[in-house]
């Protein structure tokens, strides 16, 4: 009885701890880095974060630089630090 309860305890620990991944986000496309080291980021209107695009090919976001767009995306990777944003996959532009 007590295997029991501590599973279903440790089950629901589990559960309450994982985080969504998805992303909805609205904002302006631009190119960041120099020379050799760019990538195209998306600058969240509302918490005033970069993230940087890694399937920008798929829905041709190159050439919608310096407009605002709406997209669903997939948090890939977490933020570093300066200099190193958060990598996000895009879903669906809205």
């Amino acid at each position: 009885m007590k295997k029991y309860i501590i599973l279903g305890f440790t089950a629901l620990g589990f559960m309450g701890c994982t985080q969504s991944n998805d992303l909805d986000l609205e904002g302006r496309l631009a190119v960041k880095g120099s020379s050799v080291h760019t990538y195209l980021v998306i600058e969240d209107k509302k918490s005033h974060k970069n993230y940087k695009i890694q399937n920008k090919e798929n829905f041709n976001l190159m050439n919608r630089q310096k407009q605002t767009v709406k997209i669903k995306a997939k948090l890939v990777k977490e933020a570093i630090g300066p200099g190193f944003p958060a990598v996000i996959e895009v879903v669906e532009v809205k």
